[in-house]
Order: C-alpha cells, then structure tokens, then sequence
C-alpha cells in the first residue's frame, strides 16, 4: 500500500517506523529538512521537503497514486487543507488527520468532515486520547500501563515487580497451576531496560515491569496476586491546565464515580480558560512546583496527582512533591520515552506518553481488514493486536500449540461465543475467534501473515 504521511515530528516518524517496516510504499513530508533527513536517512522511505498542503508537493510525493494519506503536522488548518486537497486532486481514499483545537472537535460541528465539506474520514485528537488514557491510569492505579481490549472485557495490564510481590522468582509456567481459575497470562517482560515475550520457564525477579492480558473481573484479583492494592480515587490533582489538562478535567467531572478534581495551571489566562470551562473543579493559579500552592490544593489528601503540562521535567517533579507530601499516586505525562526508565527511580507510579497513545489510535484507523484493535508497547517496541480469525487465516482450526508463532509472539486471551477465556495449549482457533496476540516489533508482519490480514485489506 501507498501511503503519504505529513509530518515528520514524533508521531509522523513513529507512524512511517511500523508502515516501512512491513513493507509499506512510505513517502514523509515535512517543511523542515532536517526532519526529512531524519526520517530517510533512518527508515525504509521516500522524503519530500515541502508545505503538505501545497498541490505540487503532494504531488512530487506521489498522491495521484497514494492509497491514504495520514497528516500528522503541527497545524490543524495545514491537516485539514491537505485532507481537502488529496481528495479533491488527488482522489486519495482514505484521509486521517490530527487535529487539537477545540472548536474544530465539537461535536455539533460534526459534520464539517463529510465528504461534501472537509473530506476527512478520521479525526484523531491527541488531547482526549490523552485523557482516555488517564482516566484509565485512574481506573487501575497499582499499574503503569493499562488499556482495555475485546469490548471492555480485557485489560493489559503494566505492572511493576517490587519486593513485595508473592509470586517473584516463580516459573510462569507454575501461576497457572497456583491460580487455576484466573483468567490472566503475563504477555511480556521488561529486564534491564529490554522487553521480552517470555518462556514458560521464566521468572519474574524484583525490578522487572510485566504486562499482563487479564479479564476485566479478575483484574482486581490480578492486581492482588501481585502484590498491588487497589484504592478508589475520588480526591484527584490536576498539574496543568492546557488542552490535556482540561480534557482530563472535563474527563474526570463526567466520571460516574464523581472525582473532585482541582487543577494547578501556571499561566493566567490559560487558567481563566480552564476556569470557564469546568463546572465543578476548583482551578488554582500559580506554579504546580510550589508546595504550598499543593497543599492549598489538598495534595497530602488527594488520592492521586495527574501532571499533564507541556514539559516532561516539570511533570516528573511535580509527581515527586507530590509522592514528598504524601500523596499515593502520582502519574506524569511524559514525551521523551528515554526518561521512562527514571520514573521507578523517583518513585513515579505510572506514565502517560501522548505520542504512544496517537500512534496506537492512528495505527488502529489505519489496520483495516480484521484487526480490531493495536495499542503500542514502550518506544514501539511491541504491540498488542485484537483480531478476528477469518477462514483464510493458517491459525484457523488449530489449536494453539499446534500453530507456528514465532518466538515474540503470545496469546493473551481469546474471545469465544461473545466469552473472553484464558488460552493454553490446548485451546483450538477457530474462524470468528477474536484473539489477542502480544508481538513484538519485527514479529508483526508475520502475524499479519498468520491472521490472512494486513493493512491494505479494506
């Protein structure tokens, strides 16, 4: 498949890293040279220095042939004209665009986006996907890493292995024995900064970050046989209120479980806004650093302190004052993943990474055919793949031992009949099946292989 990609920051780069790397015709374009360089000089595709939204540049990167077009820069309106221009000629597909302002994701303005209109078949708006992924970093706070699969019925699970964890040192393989009747499965395993698919034999040792695939009414029940506690939220701090910041308020005041929120936003105006905006949350302005602003905010009595400004460092101390004045949870919003592995370190329970969060929503638009779902692992390490078996796949009949994974490759869970079971060896897959696999990166086009479906299947 052909596919044009516009915008070579972060998110740009990450998308056209997995497109090329299943053998994808990938063409970047972007107005900033180095950032093209970046890209051709480090993967498997075509560079186009240029204005997206100009008819010549797309052109030069091939649009009159192009499959999709995802437009990814840093201005919604240069998203929007490219979306405009690739359809109308160029006669591309499919368009995908990010978008951030507000007003552009309003509902009632909905249908700005048909074909007639703005032809844009997906909006992505990382600021809500952002916030999605906090509310539910809330809902299962004893794990860094959380995000539900099969309809709500599964959840990955990120869990770190510490001291007090009753099954260190225990073969994997011997959990099942212990805990017969659980419907969860480790998936992966990070050691000493590298993530694994591990063996049946392999233990989990202090220090190791597990992900476990479980069913939605046994994660309580996994959090505990990991040595975690789980703790309702109700009393949340908010340190910035920006465009996520707000989202996750305005998330947290439409939660059923009605959460008292107060957010901490340095600049004036923003916090006016945010101020405006929000019905039932305090907003406090001054420095989300300053501890006595904290405590005015009842930080040593808040369950949890959510730090989403635009600067990683000032979210990572925010997130240690806050562990400093006694408050259980503390997650920060963080863009530079080579700061991740600090996070243990300074005592931060959970991370947020809003690139890893757009890349897994964009990668999810853009796998057509029966993949339902992607959600990306670590700095696109792995991936976590929801998909329907179709008739043609070789996995289709077999049971699971009996079928030739690779070695980075691990079912996680298999929905049956509309029933979400725990596999093992002796499950069979069969056509309808949805299962879960747990890959790593150069194992996913052979996955893809094994389920008869890749990205141009639509």
């Amino acid at each position: 498949m052909k596919v044009i990609i516009c915008g070579a920051g972060q998110v740009g780069w990450q998308i056209a890293r997995h497109l090329s790397g299943e053998h994808n015709d990938v063409t970047v374009v972007d107005s900033n040279a180095e950032l093209v360089r970046r890209a051709t000089d480090t993967l498997d595709v075509q560079g186009i220095h240029g204005f997206a939204s100009y008819p010549d540049v797309l052109d030069r990167a091939g649009a009159r042939d192009a499959d999709m077009i995802i437009a990814a820069t840093h201005s919604d309106e240069v998203n929007m004209v490219t979306c405009q221009v690739a359809h109308s000629v160029f006669k591309v597909q499919r368009k995908i665009a990010r978008l951030r302002a507000k007003s552009y994701l309003t509902a009632i303005y909905s249908d700005l986006y048909q074909r007639e209109h703005l032809p844009i078949d997906v909006v992505i708006s990382p600021e809500r996907e952002v916030a999605a992924a906090a509310m539910q970093r809330l809902s299962a706070p004893a794990a860094f890493d959380t995000e539900t699969f099969m309809g709500g019925q599964a959840q990955l699970l990120g869990i770190q292995i510490d001291a007090e964890c009753p099954v260190v040192n225990t073969p994997l393989r011997q959990l099942t024995d212990l805990f017969s009747t659980l419907r969860a499965i480790v998936v992966g395993v990070r050691r000493d900064g590298t993530l694994f698919a591990p063996e049946p034999g392999d233990q989990l040792f202090v220090g190791d970050s597990c992900y476990v695939f479980s069913h939605v009414d046994d994660v309580p029940r996994t959090i505990e046989v990991f040595g975690k506690k789980e703790k309702r939220q109700d009393r949340v701090v908010v340190v910035g209120g920006g465009n996520v910041g707000l989202e996750v308020a305005k998330a947290l005041e439409s939660s059923t479980s009605r959460i008292r929120a107060k957010v901490i936003e340095r600049d004036r105006k923003c916090a006016e806004r945010a101020a405006e905006a929000l019905e039932r949350t305090i907003v406090l302005n001054g420095d989300g650093l300053d501890r006595s602003l904290m405590i005015e905010a009842g930080i040593d009595k808040a369950d949890a302190l959510l730090a989403v400004t635009d600067d990683d460092k000032v979210n990572m101390l925010a997130a240690v004052r806050a562990k400093a004045e006694g408050c259980p949870l503390a997650i920060a919003l963080i863009n530079d993943p080579t700061l991740v592995p600090l996070l243990p370190h300074l005592g931060i329970d959970a991370y947020i990474n809003p690139r890893s969060t757009t890349v897994s929503s964009i990668l999810r638009h853009i796998r057509y055919g029966r993949v339902r779902q992607v959600y990306s692992l670590g700095d696109a390490e792995a991936e976590m793949i929801e998909a329907e078996v179709l008739s043609t796949s070789p996995i289709a009949g077999q049971m699971i031992r009996e079928t030739d994974f690779p070695e980075g490759v691990l079912v996680g869970g298999i929905l049956k009949g509309g029933e979400m079971l725990r596999p093992s060896g002796e499950t069979r897959i069969e056509e309808g099946d949805v299962i879960a696999l747990f890959a790593m990166a150069d194992d996913v086009p052979e996955v893809e292989r094994l389920l008869q479906v890749s990205i141009d299947y639509f």
